[in-house]
């Protein structure tokens, strides 16, 4: 009886270590909620929403969910299956597809099915474009909280400053230099 005890814990052991695996995740889900809570409205009804999510259980269960379900799959597959989706937008030039897989963006366009890939590097800040060869090609980088450095059409880079200002003076030297580019 007490071998069969042994064999039993032991088994019980190894099982549990396939299904508590060492990852943290990204706990999207519950990341979520509390995304969606902190925009509904002004910070006392953020407050309040809050404080009855944890009453109701919500935010106990959507950790319980990363926990046990969502990290696991995202921890043997590489993916988050909270964070990819696919919205449609319409604009003058045709529907376009945007898919996200929690590692970027790949934006279709419906009728013709020209797409691009779009990725962010976390370690240099940098999103970039995949060119149809598979090389990745930096456009934006992250310099501070106010500021990115964004290519040109001549490739080189240019600081621009996040504002309203900002941006009108890049897309003006931007459109400068690629209409002497075309002349």
């Amino acid at each position: 009886m007490r071998k069969f005890k042994i064999a039993v814990s032991a088994l019980l052991i190894a099982g549990s270590s396939l299904v508590f695996t060492s990852c943290i995740g990204s706990f999207g889900l519950t990341n979520n909620v509390l995304s969606w809570n902190r925009n509904i409205g002004p910070k006392f009804v953020n407050e309040l929403v809050f404080f009855c999510f944890w009453i109701l259980p919500v935010y106990e269960v959507t950790a319980l969910v990363d926990v046990l379900v969502l990290n696991s799959i995202e921890f043997w597959s590489g993916n988050n299956p909270v964070s990819a989706s696919v919205k449609a937008v319409d604009t003058d030039h045709g529907r376009y597809m945007i898919a996200c897989d929690g590692n970027g963006y790949t934006v279709t366009h419906e009728a013709t099915g020209d797409s691009v890939r779009l990725d962010f590097d976390r370690t240099s800040q940098t999103w970039s474009f995949e060119t149809p060869a598979g090389d990745k090609v930096p456009f934006m980088t992250f310099i501070d909280d106010s500021h990115v450095r964004m290519r040109t059409p001549d490739g080189s880079f240019m600081p621009v400053e996040l504002t309203a200002q900002g941006v009108s003076d890049y897309y003006g030297a931007a459109s400068a230099m690629a209409s002497m580019a075309a002349n």
